[in-house]
């Protein structure tokens, strides 16, 4: 996935997560269903965010920047913010 790519589902990501709480204010949606879909949204955020920063720094060493992969979710949350 290039930058260009993950920035815009970053972006696409950041509007769900404004959605699922307009639709929480709004009685569409439970909170367990918010809740749920939520934690969802926001593991593959940070999911995102990170392949983003190990891009940057492959490129930034002069290292190739498509060998970054997606790290396991449960690493991900485990980093300190």
């Amino acid at each position: 996935m290039q930058d260009g790519e993950i920035l815009s589902r970053i972006k696409d990501l950041i509007a769900e997560e404004h959605e699922l709480r307009g639709k929480l204010t709004a009685g569409e949606l439970s909170s367990e269903e918010e809740n749920e879909r939520m934690r969802s949204v926001e593991r593959a955020l940070d999911q995102c965010w990170d392949l983003l920063r190990q891009r940057r720094a492959r490129r930034e060493f002069g290292q190739n920047p498509d060998d970054a992969a997606v790290r396991p979710s449960d690493e991900v949350d485990s980093y300190q913010q």
